[in-house]
Formats: structure tokens, sequence, C-alpha cells
């Protein structure tokens, strides 16, 4: 599930060098990113079992608007069964300008987790389809993605009667029932402002709400205060990431058992360090 460094990774395309001037934009432009973080975190939950990712993305961009992309990183065999320790991301969109200081975008994001399935009958996939809309002004963005499919996999054959989980382990009494339905629907509001702060440091900041539908339980809000810091080419990151998340629920979703009785909490509030480097 996706990102701590996603909206950079997009945004990233979309950047020209600087020596290339606004008259002088080419028709067809490649960027790369790579990224180093202590926490592979999504939409506030950790997707790494709170361990470090190494992450990358390619995209293409045309002047007209259009762009392509993908970007992965590695995730938890704990949280994505069965062999599975890749996300791979693909994504396309276009992205224009309505008004002075106002740009729409909207794409289609396709998360893909090779060899990973539930440990159910049909061995169900966690894949999941999103359709998104952004609309920035100046410093501020709002986006809503809408997931076109299950919501990574969940739905009757995958979620029946499935029960938090306590810090020791134990089945809690927070449960769902033997036929939920399914998640098709869900959708994630995100609301960032960034402010540059002079001498190549940014602040941003971050609000999202994801709503699961049929799975009520499991909807939430995040947050994240972030500052980057361009140096020698690089970007350095630290940020306090945090959710208002059902512990117990999460904590089976995506935090199950390892190192013996260790559960662990993959929505708590976090410290996340990155560096980054665009190229």
């Amino acid at each position: 599930m996706k990102k701590l460094l996603l909206a950079a990774a997009i945004s990233s395309l979309f950047a020209t060098p600087a020596t290339v001037t606004a008259a002088e934009t080419p028709e067809h432009s490649f960027t790369g990113n790579a990224t180093l973080a202590s926490d592979y975190r999504f939409r506030g939950i950790s997707q790494t079992f709170q361990l470090p990712a190494v992450q990358a993305g390619f995209d293409y961009a045309h002047s007209g608007g259009a762009y392509l992309g993908t970007w992965a990183s590695n995730v938890s065999n704990n949280v994505y069964a069965n062999g599975a320790g890749l996300e791979w991301d693909l994504y396309g969109g276009y992205k224009f300008e309505v008004a002075k200081d106002m740009t729409l975008d909207i794409g289609l994001l396709y998360y893909w987790y090779p060899g990973a399935k539930f440990n159910n009958p049909g061995q169900d996939k966690f894949n999941n389809t999103e359709l998104y809309g952004a609309v920035s002004y100046g410093s501020f963005t709002a986006k809503y993605s809408h997931t076109l499919s299950d919501f990574f996999g969940m739905k009757t054959a995958t979620m029946s009667g499935l029960c938090g989980l306590s810090s020791s382990g134990a089945a809690t009494a927070t449960c769902f029932s033997a036929n939920p339905g399914d998640s098709k629907g869900s959708g994630y509001l995100d609301l960032a402002y960034n402010r540059d702060l002079g001498d190549k440091l940014t602040l941003g900041l971050h609000v999202g709400h994801q709503s699961v539908s049929n799975y009520g339980k499991l909807s939430y809000t995040d947050y994240k205060i972030g500052l980057t810091k361009e140096y020698n080419g690089f970007l350095l990151g630290a940020a306090l990431i945090g959710t208002n998340a059902d512990t117990e629920l999460w904590r089976a979703m995506n935090g199950a058992q390892a190192n013996g009785l260790k559960f662990i909490d993959p929505r708590g509030t976090t410290l996340v360090l990155s560096l980054g480097k665009t190229f």
C-alpha cells in the first residue's frame, strides 16, 4: 500500500534542468529518481514492517501535459504474504493549466505486488487500481483517489471474519462480519501545502483521509509534517508521520507476527528519514 515519496516521484517528472528556461521546455523529457528511506509509509501505514526501504522511479513527460511513469519499493512479506517483497507502480495521466497558477492533474495508477496473494482458497491478489484527480493552486494541492478495483484485495473472500490482534498476538473482539462485501469505490482525500523557506529548505504539510467502502472500521485520517533540504544535488528529508487508524485491525492487516511474538503497530506516529536523488 501507497507511499511516502510517490507524490514527489510524480511531481519530479515535470521538473526541467536548471539550464533550460520555460520557453525552451523540450517536447519530450525523461527523469529518474532514487530514494533510501528509514520506513515506507503509504498513507501513514508502514509497508516495510518499520524497516528501511529502497525506492526508485522513472518518468516520461510530454510538453503538452501527458505523462507516464513507474515507481517501485521493497515491501515486507509480513504485510503482503506468500513471497512478495516488491511493490511496482505504473501510472499515467494528463496535467494542464486551467488558470494562472492553477493546474489540474488527472490520471490512473496501478499497484502491482508480484507473487503476493492472500492465504485463502482463491489466492486473491493485493493488486489495486485507482483513478485520481488533483488541483493545485500556488503552494496548495488537493487530490482525490478513487479505487476502481477492490481496495488492495479486500472483499468477503479475503476479509470474512477477520479480527484484530492485541500486542501479544491474541485475536480481539474487533472483527468483520462473515459477509462484509467488496471494497470497490474506496477513496482517499489528500490535502497538501508546501512552502519554500529559503536556502533550498522546504516545509511540507499534509493531511489525508482514507475511507474503505464496506469496511468502515479500517477508515482513518493521517498527517505528515516534513522538511526537505537540497544539498549537493541530493534531497535530505525528515517527516513526522502519524494516523488515527485502529491499532488492532491494522496490526492484523499490516503488522503480522515476526521475530517470535513481536507484533508491531504499523500505524503509530514515527519519524521517517530519507535521502533522495533526481537525475
